[in-house]
């Protein structure tokens, strides 16, 4: 380990891949399952989350999807949404992160008659809870939403015309997500495109159980602002005859642009998109320029934190607090917010002893 954990949980992160339905409390979902009516697997806290791990590890992205159908089932009335997304704001500062974008699908969280809109607001209010219960701890966050459309639903503009209906009252941005082998993101071009003409931000999933041609998809026929994993792109990427990188177009596109790749390395490890977090390709990628960035995708799922990502990384390939702070600085550049906001992020995260 080339970097001590106090220091690295302490110095200032971004988040940008983050499920607000892949970070839940275990004690939050025994005592919301209660309520719901909904078994559990488990019904201790260390026992729920080991189950989260173990049923994670599969090394199957359809397999890690399942787990979401335990925290999403008690996610369906605005008191728990405010609860959770509340919750979900303070571990984020607990670990040292001061700006956080949290992705969810609206359209699973109305079973119990509640509708998008007022979804969207609930999480709008336990966010804003969350940032005032922080404030008072004397900690400084900023947290907003990214609205997900589910890719293996019918394609229809609602989530992205829902994010544009929010997108000046904590809506951040659009995304897609789900199985990504059957479901191309052009399916959604509608949405895409309705957002581009709007200029709104949005990320898509790609190339993480898919190859590169759904990375190529999402930027070159979709537009994307940002992907979410994008490890495929590293087979677009050759070892010339005297040991460098030969760049094939796609990966020479994504790299000229800067476009941002949300890695997630246990995440990666544990779907199978990454064999290994030693063998996860942000290290190459970094390393030629690309500009990557670190996120926890679904803290529960993968046992993680943020902090403890960078100290995975920093294991297997000798990162230090130096290779944090550009990698941060990766994700401050890459938020989907005003240009003051990143502009500040990049001097405190500059200027973080």
């Amino acid at each position: 380990m080339s970097l001590d954990l106090e220091a690295l949980q302490a110095f200032p992160k971004v988040s940008l891949h983050d499920h607000l339905d892949g970070g839940l409390r275990p004690q939050t979902i025994i005592e919301l399952a209660v309520d719901a009516g909904h078994e559990l697997p488990a019904d201790n806290a260390d026992d729920l989350a080991l189950w989260f791990a173990e049923a994670a590890n599969s090394g199957s992205l359809e397999r890690y999807l399942e787990t979401f159908d335990q925290t999403i089932a008690i996610m369906q009335t605005v008191p728990n949404l405010q609860r959770v997304a509340k919750e979900f704001v303070e571990d984020l500062a607990a670990d040292g992160v001061v700006y956080g974008e949290v992705r969810w699908a609206p359209e699973q969280h109305v079973r119990a008659g509640l509708g998008a809109p007022g979804a969207v607001e609930a999480v709008r209010d336990g966010l804003a809870e969350g940032v005032t219960a922080c404030r008072a701890r004397g900690q400084e966050i900023e947290a907003r939403q990214l609205l997900t459309a589910m890719r293996q639903a019918e394609p229809t503009r609602d989530i992205a015309e829902l994010a544009l209906r929010y997108r000046h009252d904590s809506v951040a941005g659009f995304d897609i997500a789900g199985p990504e082998k059957g479901y191309p993101p052009s399916r959604f071009l509608e949405s895409f495109q309705l957002l581009r003409r709007q200029s709104a931000y949005y990320t898509i999933h790609a190339g993480e159980a898919d190859g590169c041609e759904s990375v190529w998809e999402a930027v070159q026929v979709c537009g994307a602002n940002r992907i979410g994993h994008g490890v495929a792109i590293i087979d677009d990427i050759q070892q010339d005859e005297v040991g460098g990188a030969r760049l094939g177009d796609l990966a020479a596109y994504l790299r000229n642009e800067q476009v941002p790749l949300e890695m997630c390395p246990s995440s990666n490890a544990q779907t199978g998109a990454a064999a290994s977090i030693a063998e996860h390709p942000i290290h190459r990628l970094d390393r030629l320029g690309f500009r990557v960035t670190v996120n926890p995708d679904n803290r529960l799922m993968s046992a993680t934190t943020l902090t403890r990502e960078f100290a995975l990384l920093a294991d297997a390939f000798d990162y230090s607090l130096e290779d944090v702070r550009r990698l941060t600085v990766n994700a401050a550049k890459s938020v989907f917010a005003p240009y003051g906001v990143r502009k500040a992020l990049v001097e405190r995260i500059a200027a973080a002893a």
